[in-house]
């Protein structure tokens, strides 16, 4: 963006803070560029300047083209001045990066888990992995400033504590903030792992669309909601929990949150893989339909098909509410291919109203499997990088 149209769009801000937000575009400035934008006096310009350097979170980069006299220095935002950890927890894997406060990944691991085992063994083990990890990115443990988890349950952001999770015996209410905080010196903060993967993709693939809609299809089914550029989590943080959504003229199906009907009872990996068995086709999770599907079985694409219709109705009422831009359809089923998303556009695109569809765009995820910890590492970066956060640290 022109310094020009900087001035005009820019905020003027009123504390170093603020002043750093327009640093992290990560383009050179001049301390006169910046007293441009501001409107501060360029004593002051100096000096807030003076501590966000002495802070690490900005540094020289370089001199600006001069019109005549000494050429003035520039700054720019310094990624590399602290490293967070992100951490992705599903019901059977984990995914784990330590990356820099822009998001480039330094080193990072996955493994299976087994997510009902507990949040003791479990979070030791992210422990373990997290100093592991630090090692071969070849930063100190002093280094690191917060760290962003996800889980596959519903969480309340603002304990950070799973509440009731399906899929997670032992993990109600559990401090997952404290347990690792307590291990890892650093501020911990938790989220649903769909809310978290869609940060990733709105971050990393979607940056310019305000509305978008993340839709996980593996174990469960859940959305994550960016309105108007921010994730929205709702009162409790229970928002975009369409997997208990009950399907309009689905299958009366027991689901394991006790109703019957709801779409992770019809549609999601394990409900698919049961409704194969019953026509003798071997399958018990989502990666068994996956291969299946790309394996050319008619039975499986069929099915994963009518997931993605099921999967549809459900998503026609959230165009209507929400009127996103953009939907992406990510988790492990959404790697069988296109006939997840052809079922899903079938009946969105019939049943919502031409207005809320005649832009609307459905999509298969960009980044796949590293959504869920790009979001993470969004999610703690911003902890310690938001205007409050860096007032309070050079103050």
């Amino acid at each position: 963006m022109r310094m020009d149209e900087l001035v005009k769009f820019a905020p003027r801000p009123t504390g170093a803070g603020e002043m750093f937000q327009l640093l992290r575009d990560g383009q050179p400035r001049t301390r006169s560029d910046l007293a441009t934008v501001t409107g501060q006096s360029r004593s002051t310009i100096a000096a807030r300047v003076d501590l966000l350097l002495a802070s690490g979170y900005i540094a020289p980069a370089g001199e600006a083209s001069s019109t005549g006299g000494r050429p003035p220095a520039t700054f720019a935002f310094n990624p590399a001045a602290r490293v967070v950890l992100a951490v992705d927890l599903g019901a059977t894997h984990s995914r784990l990066a330590v990356t820099d406060l822009a998001g480039r990944v330094l080193a990072e691991h996955g493994e299976p888990i087994a997510i009902g085992e507990g949040p003791d063994p479990v979070l030791e083990r992210v422990v373990e992995l997290g100093h592991r990890l630090l090692a071969a990115s070849g930063r100190p443990l002093d280094d690191l400033v917060s760290v962003g988890v996800g889980l596959p349950g519903p969480v309340e952001h603002s304990t950070g504590r799973p509440i009731n999770p399906p899929i997670m015996p032992g993990w109600d209410d559990a401090d997952v903030p404290g347990l690792l905080g307590r291990r890892l010196h650093v501020p911990v903060l938790v989220d649903n792992d769909v809310n978290l993967m869609a940060l990733g993709e709105h971050a990393t693939q979607w940056s310019t669309v305000d509305d978008l809609l993340f839709v996980k299809v593996a174990t469960g089914i859940g959305a994550g909601i960016i309105s108007d550029g921010a994730l929205r989590r709702g009162a409790q943080g229970a928002a975009g929990d369409i997997g208990h959504v009950a399907v309009p003229g689905g299958p009366e199906l027991p689901c394991r949150c006790g109703n019957t009907g709801c779409l992770e009872a019809v549609a999601s990996g394990p409900a698919i893989a049961a409704a194969l068995r019953t026509l003798d086709v071997s399958a018990d999770a989502s990666g068994d339909v996956v291969a299946l599907v790309r394996a050319g079985d008619l039975a499986a694409s069929r099915l994963v098909r009518e997931a993605g219709r099921h999967i549809g109705e459900v998503l026609a009422a959230c165009v209507s509410v929400l009127n996103p831009s953009v939907i992406v359809i990510g988790g492990h089923v959404a790697e069988s291919g296109e006939h997840l998303i052809a079922g899903i556009r079938e009946v969105v695109y019939r049943r919502s109203l031409p207005l809320a569809t005649q832009h609307l765009r459905i999509v298969a995820s960009r980044t796949g499997a590293a959504a869920g910890v790009r979001g993470a590492s969004a999610m703690a970066a911003e902890h310690v990088l938001s205007a409050a956060a860096i007032d309070a640290l050079i103050t």
